[in-house]
This record gives structure tokens, C-alpha cells and sequence, in this order.
């Protein structure tokens, strides 16, 4: 396989004489990136700094690179922003919650990569959502992120100028992972669109909120719209993920289950075993993905 290397389009960094990834609490004059990281090939990001502790454990024991009930030390236990794991080739990290608090996560962990002279990594982002006209529990594997008017970009402003970057994911890695879940044969998978919001409510068209401005029949003839236009599911990190894994030439994608159905209503209303059952799927096709491709 040709090796593939980390793409930065900054010129600014080669003049730095140390690159602070603050968020992390590293860094590249006070920590040996190369030493801890160099060696990565898979990164597995999730909002929950729980769920991606429960990531590291679980592949470890895939992968039989250690006990799965073991505790694993967390590599950015000198902030609270973000949680990192790491097993072996496997890196687990938190990202929080919607597209300000993954983007500052990626900046620097597509730098730590770069530092760190990984090549051929596979960024997986494994999460819940609400699906739309799918059954909860089904997965849904990303084709393309689009914003809430259904278009497949990611609009940013920077220096008082709006800039549109592509939000189209691996097709390849998408198949794979379709392929994976067949072999699995537990869940129910299907590739299709995921509509990335700014909000949770009023944005995601709830009528739950603290604000609500429209009736149902609006609220059910949007979902109707996204759902004609290819939407699968909705959540809120898809498209600045997509797009700075794009820039930065990582291999990427989104695998995220489906909590309700938002056509049938808008809270999430089973029980915890259930929840926890349906949030375990996305974690089992990586698991099962991760170790297909290493051949363990």
C-alpha cells in the first residue's frame, strides 16, 4: 500500500518553534509525539468522554492487546476538554457535543498526526442521531454530510468572508463498512445522507424546546423534505468533520445509530438497557472493521 501522509495547508507551522495543541494539554517541545503516535493508524472520535473510555477498552480486547475491563489512562488528563485513549494502533478521543467543540478537537488532532508522522490513518467518528423513516437501532453509515437546507457543504467565515468546503466522505470506507455490518449481521445498516445542525431543537425542528415558532404539519413537512432529499438521520458534527478530514487527505467516516425515529416524535423514550444496546452498534462495526483491516 502507498503511503499516505497527513495533507496540512498551513505555511505557518513549519516557522513555529513549538506547536502547543493546548486542548490536549501536548505539545511538540514538551511531549515525544512521534514516540506516542507514530504508530497510529485508526482514530476513533465520539462526543462522550465515557463512550470513547468504553472504545478503547472494547477494541482492546478485539484486538487482544489487553484486558478489556482494565483502566486505561486517559493522555489528556491535564485539561477537561477532551478525553484520550490509546490501544495499540487505536486512538479513542472525546469531541463533545456539535461544530465548534469537534472542530477545535480536529485542528489539533489532524496536527498531532502530522507531528506525530502518521501515515495511512482511517478517521471513524461513531455516534448517535435521530433517524428519519428508519426503524431506532438502525446505523447509518454517511454518503454525504448536508447542512439544514439540504445542500452537501460546510459554510465557514474567516476574515469576514464566508468560505464553502466539501463535506463528501469516502465511498470506499463507506462500502467497507457496509459490507462489515452484513458479515455482522445483528443490525440493521444503510448508507445514506446525514443533515448536520447547529441545534438540537428549534434547529433539528423539535416542538420540545423552550422555543418553538412552528406547528407540527411545518415541523413534519420539513422531515418529509430532508427525508425526499436523501437524509437518513440528523446530528451535529458530520460537516465540519467531513470537511476538514477531507482537506487534511484522511480516509474518514460517520457511523451513527439512530435513537427514535423523528417522524413518530421527538423525545427519546426507551428504556436505558435499550439505549445502551443501540449506542454499543456503531462501536461493534468499527470494532469488527478495525480488526478486518489489521488482520488480527
Amino acid at each position: 500500500m502507498q503511503e499516505t501522509s497527513i495533507h496540512m495547508s498551513n505555511p505557518h507551522l513549519n516557522s513555529m518553534k513549538e506547536d502547543i495543541l493546548y486542548h490536549f494539554d501536548l505539545g511538540t517541545g514538551s511531549h515525544d509525539l512521534p514516540a506516542m503516535f507514530g504508530d497510529v493508524k485508526f482514530v476513533c472520535v465520539g462526543g462522550s468522554p465515557w463512550r470513547m473510555k468504553s472504545f478503547i477498552q472494547y477494541i482492546a480486547g478485539e484486538l487482544g492487546l489487553g484486558d478489556p475491563n482494565a483502566d486505561y489512562p486517559n493522555i489528556c488528563a491535564g485539561t477537561d476538554r477532551y478525553s484520550m485513549y490509546k490501544a495499540g494502533p487505536v486512538l479513542s478521543v472525546s469531541h463533545g457535543m456539535g461544530i465548534p467543540s469537534i472542530a477545535i478537537m480536529l485542528h489539533e488532532l489532524i496536527k498531532l498526526l502530522y507531528h506525530a508522522k502518521c501515515t495511512n490513518v482511517t478517521v471513524l467518528r461513531i455516534g448517535t442521531s435521530g433517524g428519519i423513516g428508519l426503524e431506532p437501532g438502525t446505523v447509518v453509515i454517511t454518503k454525504q454530510s448536508v447542512d439544514a437546507l439540504f445542500k452537501p457543504q460546510f459554510e465557514l467565515v474567516i476574515l469576514g468572508k464566508t468560505v464553502v468546503r466539501s463535506t463528501d466522505l469516502d465511498e470506499e470506507l463507506a462500502q467497507q463498512l457496509l459490507q462489515c455490518s452484513k458479515e455482522i449481521d445483528e443490525f440493521k445498516t444503510v448508507i445514506g445522507n446525514t443533515m448536520c445542525t447547529t441545534d438540537f431543537y428549534e434547529g433539528q425542528a423539535r416542538l420540545d424546546g423552550a422555543f418553538c415558532s412552528y406547528t407540527e404539519k411545518e415541523k413534519l413537512s420539513y422531515l418529509k423534505d430532508a427525508y425526499e432529499a436523501g437524509v437518513k438521520n440528523i446530528e451535529m458534527e458530520s460537516s465540519v468533520f467531513a470537511a476538514m478530514c477531507k482537506l487534511s487527505g484522511i480516509r474518514a467516516a460517520v457511523v451513527c445509530v439512530t435513537l427514535l425515529n423523528r417522524l413518530e416524535g421527538d423525545q427519546i423514550s426507551s428504556s436505558h438497557d435499550v439505549l445502551v444496546n443501540y449506542q454499543q452498534r456503531p462501536q461493534k462495526l468499527v470494532g469488527y472493521f478495525i480488526r478486518k483491516q489489521l488482520q488480527v
